[in-house]
């Protein structure tokens, strides 16, 4: 039995890691491209990628043999989303930090005592890193490694917090130990500032300057931040401020239905309504 959940838990792996794949780098993909990207044995991506088509996840070119994302594989959730996810607000959020800036932009997400990349967007420039992958969406690291972890780590009240703290520096790696007074002393900052700037973590050189998002449900923190590597040329304040300002003018947008919804959906419905009872 433990094999069985071990083999469907690395079929979900698989299916994300697909998913995942595609970026403003990669709109479509081959077997081969999947296979090189992860390792994977061809045979059995070529079935996984023919299943997601099957399921409407993934649309297949039959002149060139590539696959691409369909609207289902994008919406898939939506519906019941904080609104600046369900709307799109976030990823224009996004598009347009990235084109002001052309640093990379990333979306941090709790999993556990994890910080995960959610979503990733690179700059002009690609973050160096130790990982075979780069920094990428989906990779997950302790929260006590990445100041974007402190900062996710701040939004959890006390007294689960310090227990948090304590349990991260337990499990850590003799080289990640730290000091428990000075990570509390970190993670309160980021708490009554409201941001966090340092160490972005995940195997890179680089830095990050990261916001909350506001209004999530509560323990579903989102932050996001501008990951680059450190350079005279590039002021951390500068970057606080252009994101603090970016992310209260996408708070601040409205979507609102279209005021003739309702009146056309009266006055085509209303008749027949009438002719019915009457």
């Amino acid at each position: 039995m433990a094999l069985v959940e071990s083999n469907k838990a690395k079929i979900a792996k698989r299916v994300i890691e697909v998913l995942e794949f595609f970026d403003d780098e990669h709109p479509q993909a081959t077997v081969m491209d999947i296979v090189r990207r992860f390792d994977r044995p061809q045979s059995s991506t070529s079935e996984l990628l023919s299943s997601l088509v099957d399921l409407g996840l993934l649309y297949k070119d039959p002149c060139s043999r590539s696959y691409s994302p369909t609207p289902r594989a994008a919406m898939l959730g939506c519906a019941v989303q904080p609104g600046m996810v369900r709307d799109g607000r976030l990823t224009g959020l996004i598009d347009r930090l990235s084109a002001q800036t052309g640093l990379g932009i990333a979306v941090f997400g709790m999993v556990g005592l994890k910080a995960q990349i959610y979503t990733w967007r690179p700059g002009k420039r690609p973050v160096r890193t130790s990982g075979p992958a780069g920094f990428s969406g989906g990779q997950q690291e302790h929260l006590s490694d990445s100041a974007a972890g402190w900062l996710l780590l701040s939004t959890v009240a006390q007294p689960r917090r310090d227990g948090m703290i304590r349990r991260l520096n337990a499990e850590a790696a003799p080289e990640r130990k730290f000091s428990f007074p000075d990570m509390a002393a970190h993670v309160q900052q980021c708490r009554e500032l409201g941001y966090a700037s340092g160490v972005a973590g995940f195997g890179s050189i680089a830095d990050v300057t990261a916001v909350l998002l506001p209004g999530l449900p509560e323990n579903q923190p989102l932050a996001i931040g501008f990951v680059y590597e450190p350079s005279d040329q590039i002021d951390p304040s500068t970057l606080l401020r252009s994101l603090t300002d970016a992310v209260g003018r996408c708070v601040d947008e409205q979507n609102p239905a279209p005021a003739s919804v309702q009146p056309l959906f009266n006055a085509a419905w209303t008749p027949q309504l009438e002719k019915k009872h009457g």
